[in-house]
């Protein structure tokens, strides 16, 4: 039962931050939120700060389920 709302939580939360990501990248490229170079920077930096997230919940997973 654990395991099983573990991996549900897994699953929604990367959903919901790919969502989030997806959101910035498309503001982005729209360019109708970014409107200085320090804004750009700042959506970029948080892009970059999502992926880590998204690479440490997988790296996470694949320890977890190496000890199972």
């Amino acid at each position: 039962m654990i395991t099983t709302i573990s991996t549900a939580f897994e699953r929604e939360l990367i959903k919901l931050i790919m969502e989030r990501r997806a959101d910035i990248v498309g503001n982005m490229v729209g360019g109708l939120a970014i409107k200085t170079i320090e804004e750009y920077r700042e959506a970029v930096g948080k892009v970059s700060a999502l992926d880590e997230v998204i690479s440490l919940c997988e790296e996470v997973s694949t320890t977890i389920n190496k000890t199972m």
